[in-house]
């Protein structure tokens, strides 16, 4: 296989050279999307003939081999073949490329795509069998690619290029749809790394005037499992193996089967008591730590014999000292067809996982660990993402958990979807003013500085894959909170394209999944519930304006008073995403994993009943 030093190769070399078809590399995470054309319906080899306009528009071209082993190799680890899904190309200018760091390889291209990262295309292609071969030509209006739209806007030069197959799983839904989506195969539903997807090795190429305007690449590497699997194992959600302290449970969920037509399957990973015992009889309070698909990671960082650092520092040693709280830290498994998590809510597009979660996983752990089967004992935390988690699942089920810590949470009220007014505003991309359309930020650095915009990011997810497809972040709010469309994907809240927004799907949004709204809509019955139970803490220079519907959620929580709300909101002075909260021992400075615990478990010796 060749590596960044072997000698280049130019176009020319390509057409009288197949690559090997062993070898390869090893495929991880890119963000992108890329190449190769089939046109929908045609067959592998029966590809529909460019107008002589797109053949003007530019000529270079990938041609992309699937060799027979690649087939046979997906298919042993339970891909669905022939092969439906998505063939990505990715370049990185050679000068560009990071150096090697400690005789480790430099990040193959794939690894290196992002709204900021490198340039990638992607086309879909369906009825893919051994020895297939796709072309994505310049100017194809199939291909889409991101930041630059076509293989003509590449600048002259030295590239190292890699080719990626996506491939997509049928999933026959209880609805009656049927829908082709990446299955999430133990990565956490990130395509560029996920187990069962295809590359090829890198190649160093040259483009420009002069050069063969035919590159050929071939899907050598089929992407092993994470772990190895043994007999009667899976890949969704992945399969890591217990450790000193860790214990990783992985149970098929009935109602998120039924809905999605597959089996499917919930997750977590459990930090144990110090002094638990498995034929022990003491039961103890538990800590959901929410958010992005914790993978095999230990949570809070655990791990014996380590100092940790950052908000990890000093927890491994405290939580095995006489010091620590008699309590479980729980972490949840729930990647899902759309994202590296459910949000946790019950949702028609991406299925019953508050439900789930609540009526299923809870259960299944409280009788398989010796938990505490009691509201006051079951309290919430998480960041960003697990944020907006800990807080809804507090808000929604709110006789189920005694407690909430929502760090930096992704909007909670829509008036302020990061910095749009889905309600008020007519484009989520720019702002009219008059004689200009200032274009709208989506990520600022906490001294102002912009890093993308909203646009920038739109497109890039819609290079990806169309249809909420993405695996992205926009992706997955328009899956969670947003009603069916009419071919069974989400209905988008707006034109991906343009950034026209739907008003129609924004007032679903609203009575559905806006916290701010239903927390107004119904104080009255929730508000004795909630009492005392609410804690936010964010960044006042959050990276994605969170801060901006915390502010209207606050005004709301400091306004009832039958009952009042007794929350807590905290907020970082020119702090970004995604700040904690203040230490309590060390004035100004961020709270620590250690510090929370001892806070949580403050929290709980005060809400235990007095009899114990």
């Amino acid at each position: 296989m060749l590596s960044i030093d072997t000698p280049l190769r130019t176009a020319s070399s390509f057409l009288r050279h197949r690559l090997p078809l062993g070898g390869g590399s090893d495929v991880r995470a890119l963000v992108g999307a890329l190449l190769l054309g089939l046109v929908a319906g045609c067959g592998p080899t029966d590809q529909a003939p460019m107008s002589t306009e797109q053949a003007e528009a530019g000529s270079l071209a990938f041609e992309v081999r699937l060799p027979p082993a690649t087939v046979e190799g997906m298919a042993e680890l339970g891909i669905e073949t022939p092969v439906k899904g998505r063939l990505y190309i990715v370049l990185d200018r050679l000068d560009d490329a990071p150096d090697e760091e400690d005789d480790e390889p430099a990040p193959e291209p794939r690894r290196r795509v992002g709204v900021t990262g490198v340039p990638f295309f992607g086309m879909d292609v369906e009825g893919l069998d051994g020895d297939a071969e796709v072309f994505l030509r310049g100017g194809d209006p199939q291909v889409r690619g991101f930041p630059l739209r076509s293989f003509g806007e590449l600048p002259p030069g030295e590239y190292r290029a890699q080719a990626l197959l996506s491939a997509w799983t049928t999933y026959p839904r209880a609805d009656g749809h049927i829908l082709e989506m990446p299955r999430e195969t133990g990565d956490g539903q990130n395509i560029w790394i996920s187990p069962g997807n295809a590359h090829s090795p890198v190649e160093t190429i040259r483009i420009g005037p002069g050069e063969e305007s035919v590159i050929h690449l071939s899907l050598d590497e089929v992407i092993p499992p994470i772990q190895p699997l043994r007999e009667g194992e899976v890949l969704e959600l992945g399969n890591p193996r217990d450790r000193e302290q860790v214990r990783f449970v992985k149970m098929r969920s009935e109602l998120l089967s039924e809905f999605w037509g597959r089996d499917m399957y919930l997750g977590a990973n459990v930090l144990l008591p110090r002094d638990y015992q498995d034929d022990g009889t003491e039961t103890y309070p538990v800590l959901f730590h929410l958010g992005h698909f914790p993978g095999d990671r230990s949570p809070f960082g655990f791990a014996l014999g380590e100092e940790g650092s950052g908000r990890t520092a000093g927890f491994s040693r405290f939580w095995m000292s006489e010091d620590a709280p008699g309590m479980f830290i729980v972490t949840i498994r729930d990647a899902n067809p759309y994202y590296d998590t459910s949000y946790s809510v019950n949702s028609p597009n991406v299925g019953p996982y508050g439900d789930a979660i609540t009526q299923e996983l809870i259960p299944f752990l409280e009788e398989e660990f010796r938990m505490l089967s009691e509201p006051w004992a079951r309290v919430l935390a998480g960041g960003s993402t697990g944020g907006w988690e800990a807080l809804a699942l507090q808000v929604f089920h709110p006789r189920t958990f005694g407690g909430s810590w929502a760090w930096c949470p992704d909007s909670v009220d829509f008036h302020a979807y990061q910095i749009v007014n889905i309600y008020e505003d007519q484009n989520a991309y720019e702002l009219d003013q008059g004689w200009i359309q200032a274009e709208r930020p989506s990520n600022r650095n906490a001294d102002g500085n912009i890093q993308f915009t909203m646009r920038q990011e739109g497109h890039f997810e819609l290079a990806v894959a169309d249809r909420s497809r993405s695996g992205g972040q926009w992706a997955i709010w328009e899956a969670a909170y947003g009603p069916l469309g009419e071919d069974g994907y989400p209905r988008p809240i707006w034109d991906h394209e343009t950034g026209e927004i739907d008003r129609e799907t924004a007032e679903y949004w609203r009575e559905h999944y806006d916290l701010h709204h239903h927390l107004q809509e119904n104080w009255s019955t929730l508000g004795p519930d909630l009492r005392g139970k609410i804690h936010i803490a964010t960044g006042d220079m959050d990276s994605y304006y969170l801060e901006l519907a915390v502010y209207r959620l606050e005004a709301f929580l400091d306004s009832v008073t039958d009952p009042p709300a007794d929350a807590r909101v905290e907020y970082g002075r020119r702090q970004p995403h995604c700040w904690l909260g203040e230490s309590p021992e060390r004035p100004g400075e961020e709270i620590n994993y250690r510090e929370f615990v001892e806070e949580v478990a403050d929290y709980l010796a005060r809400q235990a009943p007095a009899d114990g």
